[in-house]
């Protein structure tokens, strides 16, 4: 009898005997300990709450949009040439801003559509390295998939409807704040049905994948599984609108040049068709794509229809791979002296040396990517045996780099 009259904290149950502190209340007591755990859960939910008003009043005032000259003067920082892509990406995601910036009360019909962009170009000129660039100066949610993951609903894969699961996972599980994003889709060429006429059997990680894909293009609202993976029917689902989240997809497109030869070659007929043969410049044939060439290779009209906003980007040449080595902010060059700095030792590349892993991406035809893998055999045994060693300086030459790439490709 004596226990049950003691005072109780009234959300652990605990007696006064039990806990160090007992506060009163008008009707009820908390502990310390519970007062603690309240104070936490306080706390976390206030500064969510914070993060989703930050995110959902993030300055779309037209005042603080950045133009797309000030977009593409940020690229130029970290991306050497593509000017047209970069062109293109700049006034998609300015567009994108004014979109979700436009007054939801306003009393005209006009209503801004979305122009989602396709980007194509062979492999190491700079795709996904746009993507994740512009991602830095973004306000707004932001994610990269890869279509080769994607399957058509029902056998081994994710489905497509995973890419907004992941842009829920950037946004926080802010549903608001998903439905303003942008999500880079990459490899889309990935999915092209393997041949141009309609697939009469299963082709499930190609012509099914795009059909899966219109919906969330066009803009509609889409049952999203919240951590991603197949859906199942005892599973809880978050809906997601796509009106408002702009697309942005990359592909190499490997083999795309010769349907673009054909049909530039079909439409070089007439009196003036030396002339006409004169223009094309056969060594860079990208710049002459449209949207029928994307349809030869595989897209479906459907898909393609939904990507209006087409451009390339242009096979890197000699003098590019140079730039790329030396002078964007993360370039490859930097970033090792960075590595060696941290070491205490200065790493010096001589002229010699760069025109060398140079003239072997040119070899290799991997890109940019080719001058990292390069660069990665040249310096590994440096990187193994400087840290240990009392040296200050480090010089790579050409005989260096020459002796040690060899060695590495015949280990």
């Amino acid at each position: 009898m004596k226990n049950k009259n003691k005072n109780r904290c009234s959300f652990c149950g605990r007696s006064e005997d039990e806990v160090a502190l007992l506060i009163a209340g008008l009707e009820g007591h908390i502990c310390a300990d519970c007062a603690r755990e309240a104070g936490r859960v306080v706390e976390e939910a206030f500064q969510y709450s914070k993060r989703t008003a930050a995110k959902n009043n993030e300055n779309l005032d037209q005042n603080n949009i950045p133009k797309p000259k000030d977009i593409k003067e940020y690229l130029d920082q970290y991306i050497i040439g593509q000017e047209a892509a970069k062109r293109h990406l700049a006034v998609a995601v300015y567009n994108h801003y004014k979109r979700l910036g436009q007054a939801k009360g306003e009393t005209d019909d006009v209503e801004i559509e979305k122009s989602n962009i396709i980007m194509v170009g062979s492999t190491g000129t700079g795709k996904t390295l746009l993507a994740r660039t512009i991602a830095k100066l973004l306000k707004v949610p932001f994610t990269i998939v890869d279509a080769t993951v994607f399957t058509e609903a029902g056998y081994v894969g994710e489905d497509v409807e995973s890419i907004l699961s992941r842009l829920l996972q950037v946004a926080e599980y802010d549903v608001k704040a998903a439905e303003r994003g942008i999500v880079f889709i990459d490899e889309i060429d990935k999915i092209a049905r393997k041949s141009d006429n309609p697939s009469i059997t299963r082709d499930v990680s190609g012509e099914g994948v795009q059909q899966g894909m219109l919906k969330l293009l066009e803009g509609s609202i889409v049952n999203v599984p919240p951590k991603g993976g197949r859906k199942h029917p005892d599973q809880d689902y978050i809906q997601v609108n796509t009106k408002d989240i702009l697309f942005i997809c990359g592909g190499a497109f490997d083999g795309i040049e010769k349907k673009i030869a054909q049909r530039l070659n079909t439409h070089v007929v007439g009196f003036d068709s030396v002339q006409n043969l004169q223009k094309i410049d056969p060594t860079d044939l990208m710049q002459y794509i449209k949207p029928q060439d994307l349809k030869s290779f595989g897209l479906i009209p459907e898909i393609i229809g939904r990507l209006p906003a087409l451009t390339y980007l242009l096979p890197l040449d000699r003098e590019a791979l140079k730039n790329i080595l030396t002078q964007p902010k993360n370039a490859i060059v930097k970033q090792y002296e960075k590595l060696f700095a941290m070491d205490g030792v200065e790493l010096l590349f001589e002229e010699d040396a760069l025109d060398f892993i140079v003239d072997k991406a040119n070899e290799y035809k991997l890109g940019a990517r080719g001058l990292r893998s390069i660069t990665e055999s040249i310096m590994m045994e440096a990187m193994y045996e400087i840290p240990s060693s009392r040296k200050k300086q480090f010089k790579v030459t050409r005989e260096y780099a020459e002796t040690h790439l060899d060695k590495h490709l015949n280990n």
